[in-house]
């Protein structure tokens, strides 16, 4: 992001009102530059679509953490990005998903991983969080509990589109693991998948592919903040792989400063705690929303490339990013909004 249209961005949440309910969204970090216009143009308006279903939410006096979920299960039954319907495959060809949600207001937490017929992930982890004793429940488990809570299930059919069959091939012709993307049915020769200079992640080559990681943060018109994150994550991953998405304090947390949600590289983002890592720096560097997610994202890392939405208890809002776009929207109660892909 140029320092241009930071401070652009930076003037525009200047002229925001401090305190009132901010919201905002994501659909992952990492675009790939050659996006067809007409794709770019589908993404914006489901992530416009999503902030208008929050905002109303939010008028209506919704809690911060039931806004987070009904705008993420919005962003998984809709197969555009990367979560619920429309997850990336596994090297079996399943769709595996997961997901994790927090409430700042106690700094309550639920997640879920190695899903493949929960029709709603982040509702799931929201059943963790509500009406179990722990934290985190992965695989049978997370299935057996989700059929005790009787949430509705699918089959894993349910989850597989046929631009994902088309993906997990050119990956598995590739022999990488991809980042997933939609990828449009002509054009593949201009597409990341097949980028020269394939990025790192713990020392092994990856194809770069925009992890369509989706998240909401929301903070209320009392102040409480909240996170939700959700993914289907790599395509071509190994069967049993966790990402950051569920992990909290990795790509997703919430307390009584502030709500962040995480996209890109989950082993850097789990690395270096990208989410507590936001909120530890506004409580021991005293340092202002904005100017927390600017450093995070510059000094925590490493090589990696990531992004994240956040927003503060006075009701600002923020974002940043090292990746090459982001999927992202934000809107706040003065009539603050904004949607965008690139710097």
């Amino acid at each position: 992001m140029t320092r241009k249209n930071r401070e652009e961005r930076e003037t525009k949440r200047e002229k925001k009102k401090k305190g009132g309910w901010a919201i905002a969204v994501h659909g992952g970090a990492g675009v790939d530059p050659n996006l067809p216009q007409q794709r770019q143009e589908e993404a914006k308006q489901l992530l416009t679509r999503c902030l208008n279903l929050g905002i109303s939410a939010l008028r209506s006096n919704l809690s911060a953490i039931d806004v987070v979920e009904l705008v993420v299960r919005e962003l998984e039954t809709d197969p555009l990005f990367n979560s619920g319907r429309g997850s990336a495959l596994t090297a079996k060809g399943t769709a595996e998903m997961e997901a994790s949600i927090m409430d700042g207001h106690g700094r309550r937490c639920g997640a879920v991983s190695g899903l493949t017929t929960v029709k709603n992930p982040v509702s799931l982890a929201r059943l963790v969080m509500d009406k179990s004793p722990h934290s985190y429940l992965a695989f049978s488990g997370a299935e057996e509990f989700a059929r005790q809570q009787g949430v509705e299930v699918v089959d894993n059919e349910y989850f597989i589109t046929e631009e994902n069959v088309g993906m997990l091939k050119l990956a598995k012709e590739a022999n990488a693991i991809v980042f997933d993307y939609r990828v449009p049915a002509v054009g593949l020769e201009t597409c990341g998948a097949v980028a020269e200079s394939p990025i790192m992640m713990n020392g092994l080559p990856i194809s770069v592919y925009a992890p369509e990681t989706v998240g909401c943060v929301v903070v209320d018109s009392q102040g409480r903040c909240a996170a939700a994150t959700s993914t289907g994550w790599l395509m071509n991953k190994m069967s049993g792989r966790i990402g950051d998405s569920p992990m909290i304090g990795a790509g997703t947390y919430a307390c009584n400063i502030c709500g962040v949600s995480c996209t890109g590289e989950g082993e850097a983002i789990i690395r270096g705690t990208l989410a507590r890592e936001v909120a530890a720096v506004m409580e021991y560097k005293g340092l202002g929303l904005q100017e927390a997610v600017d450093f995070v994202i510059k000094e925590r890392l490493d090589e990696g490339k990531a992004g994240l939405i956040a927003v503060s208890n006075k009701g600002e809002v923020a974002c940043g990013f090292n990746s090459t776009g982001m999927f992202r929207g934000s809107a706040s109660e003065d009539g603050f909004m904004e949607v965008g892909i690139w710097d």
